[in-house]
């Protein structure tokens, strides 16, 4: 079997394949939810906008559950100290996510105007709220959040709600917000025709540039006047995890220390700029199946290079940067990590195998006379 230090960056990338999965998958849906009150202008339309993915919404949730599970599972320190000290944005995010369940499959089953237009918005609010605050949240990991722990590893968060609400996590939570209204614009397109085709991809165009313009400015922003974490003490990768048995620094600039020592890296911020590129002129010529895979790059780039330039931090800490979580000492025994890479081996080409069927089997263009065609079935 693998050593236990493979092990370790085995499951920092696949957390983070997890973390792609679910802004791919569960982001375009979401991504039409932000964009339904604004592309469709009528009951019929909006119809149309919510079959486009009415029929796979809750499948996407497994990556959402999956990628929960797996922080608890492999890294139980950082999901037990995020979720404490993150409580009522995660609290916000879950109530957010309550609205789609309710609005996708009860919004259409009374022909009531202002029952209608409530659930338009609730799946707005849905569709809106997780990937700004999930981007408010890396904004706040590349700060460092302010939590440390006592001698008895119990963790204490000394920190407010409010206080994650800083400007630069504002800005990688607009950065999030785009870049998924993006993705899910691009489904739109490929899903619709007429005039919500039309009014998508004019947001699509309008959410690109701030999605590429505000990734230019967090990454700016974070080389010129955000510090970085650093362990200068003596790494032992293969060692029992002990989060205070290192020693940490802060120096500025280095969160870009990784694209020097490893230069192929930059592929990854070069990645989501060359591919929200290539999915808006893509989108132009007519090609929105390969936008949407475009897009899906993109996206990828984007928390590929979140990941990179944090390695090997996972959660750095502000209060004590000594109690900082690291994918060397945050992780579970050698054995857990062995048992839940078999089991991700086995079940995750099912899972994708079963939701290409599915897109497949569900495809092709929603219209308008579909949904009036089905307008007791159709959502």
């Amino acid at each position: 079997m693998l050593d236990y230090a493979s092990l370790k960056v085995i499951w920092w990338l696949l957390v983070g394949v997890l973390l792609v999965g679910f802004a791919i998958m569960d982001g375009h849906d979401m991504g039409v939810g932000t964009l339904l009150p604004f592309v469709g202008k009528d009951d019929t339309e909006r119809r149309v906008v919510i079959n486009t993915v009415g029929p796979h919404w809750d499948g996407n949730q497994v990556w959402f559950i999956t990628g929960g599970g797996a922080i608890f599972a492999a890294w139980p320190l950082v999901y037990a100290t995020a979720f404490s000290g993150f409580y009522w944005a995660m609290l916000l995010v879950l109530w957010a996510l309550f609205f789609r369940p309710v609005g996708f499959d009860y919004r259409s089953k009374i022909d009531n105007p202002t029952w209608r237009s409530v659930w338009d918005w609730g799946l707005f609010v849905g569709g809106t709220v997780p990937p700004l605050i999930f981007g408010v949240a890396f904004g706040n990991l590349l700060q460092g959040v302010p939590f440390h722990f006592d001698n008895n590893l119990l963790s204490t968060y000394d920190g407010s709600f409010w206080g994650l609400l800083n400007p630069f996590a504002l800005l990688c939570g607009v950065v999030s917000s785009a870049m998924i209204t993006f993705h899910g614009g691009v489904y739109l397109v490929h899903r619709t025709e007429g005039d919500i085709q039309r009014r998508a991809q004019r947001w699509v165009m309008a959410s690109g540039l701030l999605w590429l313009g505000g990734f230019t400015l967090a990454g700016i922003w974070l080389a010129l006047g955000i510090d970085g974490y650093v362990i200068s003490s003596a790494v032992q990768p293969d060692a029992l995890p002990d989060p205070l048995a290192k020693t940490v620094s802060r120096v500025a600039g280095a969160w870009l220390g990784n694209y020097q020592r490893w230069p192929l890296t930059m592929l990854l911020p070069l990645s989501a700029y060359l591919a929200g590129i290539a999915a808006m002129l893509l989108l132009r010529g007519g090609r929105s199946f390969a936008a949407f895979w475009a897009s899906a790059v993109g996206l990828a780039g984007v928390i590929g290079t979140a990941g990179i330039s944090m390695f090997p931090f996972v959660m750095p800490s502000s209060s004590n940067p000594a109690s900082s979580l690291t994918v060397w000492d945050s992780v579970s025994s050698q054995l857990t990590l062995e048992l839940m890479l078999v089991a991700t081996l086995i079940f995750m080409p099912l899972i994708i195998l079963y939701t290409r069927w599915a897109y497949k089997v569900m495809g092709g263009k929603v219209t308008a006379a579909y949904v009036r065609e089905n307008n007791h079935s159709a959502y």
